[in-house]
């Protein structure tokens, strides 16, 4: 199974909104907040995306808003969950995102979650709760260590 990792662009969108609501762990609760445009805004003007491909097709996707120094979305499809996929995506994405001079990123996340187990692992630090129950995480550069490859 060959996997690619690259920029995303406008033309991932509609493979970056299958893999959203195929995940099983926090689920948009109004689906209709999230639309194309503002996914476009997200990874054209106010920050970036990435994907990784198999076939051709999305099966993870990442999204940083750079002008909210917020980790805006991280999923990936659930066949190719537990492949080291997210990690090479968060890892790809932060390190961009602290490359452009940020020094703090935060982030929510459902309690209770893979994801919660899965930030805690990548370094973040839960400093309390969001109105709508999530954690709120953050992750400062000093303490960012990307995983790196066998090889």
């Amino acid at each position: 199974m060959s996997m690619i990792y690259r920029r995303a662009t406008a033309a991932d969108i509609e493979g970056m909104f299958r893999v959203r609501f195929a995940v099983q762990e926090n689920k948009l609760s109004d689906p209709s907040l999230v639309t194309h445009e503002i996914c476009r805004q997200m990874i054209e003007e106010r920050g970036a995306g990435w994907v990784c491909e198999v076939g051709g097709e999305a099966v993870g996707f990442a999204i940083v808003d750079l002008s909210k120094a917020n980790i805006w979305a991280l999923f990936i499809e659930p066949a190719y969950e537990r492949k080291g996929i997210g990690r090479k995506l968060h890892d790809e994405m932060v390190a961009w995102a602290f490359g452009k001079g940020l020094r703090k990123l935060w982030l929510g996340t459902d309690p209770g979650t893979r994801a919660e187990g899965f930030y805690r692992k990548a370094g973040w630090r839960a400093i309390g709760k969001e109105a709508n129950g999530e954690i709120k995480f953050e992750l400062e550069k000093h303490n960012f260590t990307p995983v790196q490859e066998p090889g």
